[in-house]
C-alpha cells in the first residue's frame, strides 16, 4: 500500500539512520509499518466507510517520532438501477366463428320444463297398468307380472278434466245415498280418496260438499294426527268417506284400524299437479306407497269385482 507523504522522508532523516542494516537497492532505508484499524465506525457521505490509522514505527536508534495518518475510504455510490416499467399485456380474443355463435349452452331438462310444454292429458286405466309393470318388472317374473293385470271391469270411468270432484263422484256412484244408509260397520269406509299430501286432502274435502251430504268424512293423513287417535276414532263411529295419503292409510291397515273388505270405491287424485307440475304418481315416494297399498288386499278385491277403481 503506497502512501504519498509529500517530501522525501529520507532527506530529513537524522544522522545515524544510514547505519540501518536494511537498505534498498537505491540506498533507501526500509522502515516497517503496521496498520491498526480504529475501533470506531464512521459513515462518510451517507455511505458506510472504514477509518484507518497508519502509525510509523520508530527506528532502532530510539527515534520516538510517530506519524499519524488518516485515510478515509471513498464513499461507494449506490448503483442506480433503472426500475423496469411493467409491460402491458394484451390478450387477443379468438375470433368467434359461425359455429360457435350458433352453439348455445345446453341445460339439463327438468320434469317441470317437459310438463310445462306438454298439454295435460287425463289419466287412463292403461297408465296405471303400465306403471305397475314398470315398478315390478325388476323383481318379478313374467308369470307374476301377468297376475298383476287388472280386468277392465274393475275400472270406473276416468275424469276427462271437465269434472269437479263432486260431479265426478256423482257420475261414478249415482246410488251413494242408498249405500251410505246401509253402511253401519265400524273400522271401515265405503269410499277412499287417495291424494299426495295433507293440504291436498283438505282441498278435496272442501270441494266435495255437494256430494257428501250427511256422510261422515274422516281425514286420513299424518299431519298433526297420530295413528292411535285415528284408530280410536274408526273404532268409535261409522265413517263413510276417507280422504288421505297412501302412507297413512297403509299404516292404519297394518295396525288393524281399517278394514278394506267393505270398501266399494277407491279413487286416485290422478290428474292434479302441484307447484312443480307433478302428479301424485310422478313422485317416487308416493308411487311406491301406492303400489304397496295395492298389494295389501286391494288387487284381490278388484279381481273379485267387489271394489272399483277411479282416476279423478
Amino acid at each position: 500500500m503506497a502512501d504519498d507523504l509529500g517530501d522525501e522522508w529520507w532527506e530529513n532523516q537524522p544522522a545515524g539512520a544510514a547505519s540501518s542494516p536494511e537498505l534498498t537497492e537505491k540506498g533507501h532505508v526500509w522502515e516497517p509499518r503496521r496498520i491498526v484499524p480504529c475501533c470506531t465506525y464512521h459513515t462518510v457521505g451517507g455511505v458506510p466507510g472504514d477509518k484507518w490509522r497508519t502509525m510509523k514505527a520508530s527506528d532502532g536508534e530510539g527515534r520516538g517520532d510517530t506519524e499519524m495518518m488518516q485515510q478515509e475510504t471513498a464513499p461507494v455510490p449506490a448503483l442506480s438501477k433503472k426500475t423496469k416499467q411493467p409491460k402491458e399485456c394484451f390478450l387477443v380474443q379468438p375470433k368467434e366463428t359461425k359455429e360457435d355463435a350458433t352453439k348455445t349452452r345446453k341445460r339439463r331438462k327438468k320434469i317441470t320444463d317437459v310438463l310445462a310444454k306438454s298439454e295435460p292429458k287425463p289419466g287412463t286405466p292403461e297408465d296405471l297398468q303400465k306403471l305397475m309393470k314398470d315398478y315390478y318388472s325388476s323383481n318379478r317374473s313374467v308369470i307374476e307380472l301377468e297376475e298383476l293385470n287388472l280386468p277392465d271391469s274393475c275400472f270406473l270411468k276416468a275424469n276427462d278434466l271437465t269434472h269437479s270432484l263432486s260431479s265426478y263422484l256423482k257420475e261414478i256412484c249415482p246410488k251413494w245415498v242408498k249405500l251410505r244408509k246401509n253402511h253401519n260397520e265400524k273400522k271401515s269406509v265405503l269410499m277412499l280418496i287417495i291424494c299426495s299430501s295433507a293440504l291436498r286432502a283438505l282441498e278435496l274435502i272442501r270441494s266435495m260438499t255437494a256430494f257428501r251430504g250427511d256422510s261422515k268424512v274422516m281425514k286420513l293423513f299424518a299431519k298433526h294426527i297420530k295413528v292411535q287417535e285415528q284408530v280410536k276414532l274408526l273404532e268409535k263411529r261409522v265413517v263413510h268417506l276417507g280422504v288421505g295419503t297412501p302412507g297413512r292409510i297403509k299404516e292404519l291397515i297394518k295396525q288393524g284400524g281399517l278394514n278394506l273388505n267393505p270398501l266399494k270405491f277407491l279413487v286416485f287424485d290422478w290428474n292434479w299437479r302441484d307447484q312443480k307440475l307433478r302428479r301424485m304418481m310422478d313422485i317416487p315416494e308416493i308411487r311406491k306407497e301406492v303400489f304397496e297399498l295395492l298389494e295389501m288386499g286391494v288387487l284381490s278385491l278388484c279381481k273379485s269385482e267387489s271394489l272399483k277403481l277411479g282416476l279423478f
